[in-house]
Order: C-alpha cells, then structure tokens, then sequence
C-alpha cells in the first residue's frame, strides 16, 4: 500500500529487500527499526526491491514481501522502486567513474587473488593487478574502483564510530561483475541517492560494507546519509538466522504476535499483553515509544527459538 508524505521531509528512510526467498524475523525486524525511525521524525519511508541477482532470486517472492508488508501494516511512500529497471542508471555511473579515471576493467579470477595470500575483511584481499593494464572494452571483466588507503570513518548511530583503510582492509572492490550484473556496493549508492535517502536503518551484517558505500558516495559526490545498524540475531553458534541458515518464514497470521516479537527483538521493551492487542494499537503503541536509545552496541545477539516460533534471547 502506499500513503504519501510531503517531499521536503529532512527524513527519508527506506527498506530494501532482495526477493531471494520470503521475509523472516530478521527481515521483519530491519523493517520495523527503518519504517519507526523515519516515521517517528515525520519523514517517509520508502520501498525498494533489491532484484540485481536474477540467479539468487526465488520466484514469486517479490510479490510475497510486498503482501507480508502489507499484511503487517506497513505503509510506504510513493511507487516501488525495482533495482532490475535501474540498468541505464548504473551504466551511466559507472562511465562517470572510468571517465574519471576511478574504476577499471580486472580479468582476474577468484583463484589468482587467493594465491596472493592477503586477507581483509571479506576473506582474500585485491592487490590491484589490473589497475594498471589496459584492455579492450569487449573483453569479459569485472569493474573494480580503485580506492585510497586514507581513513575512512563513518559515525553509526548504535554501533559508533566505523574506520577501514580500504586497500589495506580490502583492496579495490567490485562494483559491476565479470557475468554484467551490478555490484551490490555501487547499486545501492546511488538507488539511496536518486531516491533523496538521508537515513539508512538495517541489520549490523551490513556495517563492513559501509566504509565501502561512503566511499562510492565521495568518489561521485552523492549525498551522504546517516546509518543506524541494528543487531543481527544469531542461534547459540553465532550464525546469522537468514534464509540461508532456514530461519522460520513470517507466518500469515497473528501478525500483531510476530510484530510484538521484533519490537522485543529490538529492545523496545513491550508489555507482554500487548501480544494479544490489535495490530493498530500496538503500532500506534510503538510509534509512540520508539526508543533508538534503547538498542544495544552490539552487532549481533544470540536467541532460541522455541515450537511457537517465540524468540527469546540467551
């Protein structure tokens, strides 16, 4: 559903989810932290599917996140924004970053950047082989942008303040695959920036590509936004519970339990009969409250979850 909030809100925030597979309490969690931070500062909340990965996608799950967010109450503003409609976008990104002497073509495969031995953050770190070589357009190659060493640190809301040194911890990073799909780091850049996003409110796995992001967002001069990153919650192993890990789906029906879950889940502490009240009331119950004082400075948390799908922490 859609309702429509004024354009010059100083608060735009937005929720972005990838049609890999249907929405879990994690997913319903992101949702909620995103969608009361902007509405408790009268800002708008927008929409966005994340369809870049057509072989990760799970057929029919766009439209199940849009009916499970419906189902759930939620209410955003203006049209859905569809990552798979936004090519000549990203294209004409990129042409500015080569045009500036920022990105470059890299054939090299997985393979030769482990045999270098260099770790970062994200497992075996880019040397930077192909920064120099020069090589016909047509040749099959991933686009990487060339980053600094500099510092680069970003002010997270809960989790404080984030430094990387992005070639030490990193390398250049990919910002369009060899296979011609866009890159996560550089879609989402300027899909926040076109749509006039000054908040960012998602899950703490996300917090190490956010140096990445802010990096993007200086090397094209885009507006940068603020971030908040919520807890991720883990089973007793410390493994994130997402779609890969077979975290339970979202069930259809008793929502406003599911919901009164995430709201516990985010330490926004809700009476435990609030479970049973209409969904309305426990909305209008967490507008009301919403607290992001009250969230914890830890990137993830481990809870059980026992045959009534009830989560509980360790």
């Amino acid at each position: 559903m859609q309702t429509l909030t004024s354009q010059n809100s100083p608060y735009v925030g937005r929720f972005a989810p990838s049609p890999t597979g249907v929405l879990h309490m994690g997913s319903l969690m992101a949702a909620v932290a995103s969608y009361l931070d902007a509405r408790k500062n009268g800002g708008q909340w927008l929409l966005r599917i994340e369809d870049l990965d057509p072989p990760r996608e799970v057929p029919g799950a766009a439209q199940s996140i849009l009916s499970t967010l419906e189902r759930f109450g939620f209410e955003w503003d203006g049209a859905v924004l569809w990552q798979s409609q936004r090519e000549l976008r990203y294209r004409a990104m990129l042409e500015r970053l080569i045009e500036a002497g920022a990105a470059y073509q890299c054939t090299c495969t997985r393979k030769m950047i482990q045999s270098d031995g260099l770790l970062g953050i994200d497992g075996a770190r880019y040397v930077g082989r192909c920064r120099e070589r020069s090589m016909m357009e047509t040749v099959k190659a991933a686009y990487r942008i060339k980053v600094s060493n500099d510092l680069l640190e970003v002010v997270d809301r809960v989790q404080g303040v984030v430094s990387q040194r992005l070639f030490d911890d990193l390398g250049d990073f990919v910002i369009r695959r060899a296979d011609g799909l866009w890159a996560y780091q550089l879609a989402v850049v300027v899909d926040d920036a076109d749509s006039g996003v000054t908040h960012i409110v998602r899950g703490a796995d996300l917090l190490d590509s956010t140096p990445r992001q802010r990096y993007v967002q200086q090397v094209l001069n885009l507006y940068q936004p603020q971030y908040l990153h919520i807890p991720v919650i883990t089973n007793s192993r410390g493994e994130k519970l997402s779609k890969q890990t077979l975290a339970p789906a979202l069930l259809s029906s008793n929502e406003a339990a599911q919901l009164w879950q995430a709201l516990y889940l985010l330490w926004q502490q809700p009476l435990i009969d609030m479970k049973a009240a209409p969904l309305f009331e426990l909305w209008e119950w967490a507008l009301e409250s919403w607290d992001v004082a009250k969230i914890p400075q830890k990137r993830s948390v481990a809870v059980t979850i026992d045959r009534k799908n009830e989560y509980k922490f360790l």
